[in-house]
């Protein structure tokens, strides 16, 4: 698994669903994003599908396993947030609270808590409404 394509992959789609968001329903380009993002998005889970869903039942087995583990870009948030640049020029991310799916986390009972897929490196977390964020799994 070449590690270093898989985060640029993920980087990539990352930022083609923010152009995406950013647009309006009635932007004569919408429609061409919109596909562009499906393609991106079958191609990613073709490359890296398996491998993600691996580490995603890992994490399910650990933190949440009364939760169904979903197709992988069903963990992507609908946006990130840039914080800074690494020296190897690419992006870092961020989420809010808010984003990825809800699971039932054992370790958070009553809570409101979600797993996110996030890039630079490609991790999953695990958000809790009251601010918690923790990295339950990062690629090697």
């Amino acid at each position: 698994m070449n590690t270093n394509q898989l985060d640029n992959d993920l980087i990539a789609l990352v930022e083609k669903k923010t152009e995406l968001s950013q647009m309006q329903y009635n932007d004569e380009r919408y429609d061409e994003v919109e596909d562009e993002l499906h393609q991106m998005e079958d191609e990613f889970l073709s490359h890296y599908g398996t491998y993600l869903e691996e580490a995603f039942h890992v994490v399910h087995d650990e933190f949440c396993p009364d939760n169904d583990v979903l197709l992988p870009i069903a963990y992507l948030a609908k946006k990130y947030q840039k914080t800074k640049e690494k020296r190897n020029g690419k992006p870092t991310y961020d989420v809010s609270q808010n984003e990825g799916v809800l699971v039932d986390a054992d370790d958070y009972p009553n809570m409101i808590t979600r797993l996110v897929l996030v890039p630079n490196p490609t991790r999953i977390l695990l958000l809790t409404k009251s601010g918690t964020k923790e990295v339950v799994w990062q690629v090697e």
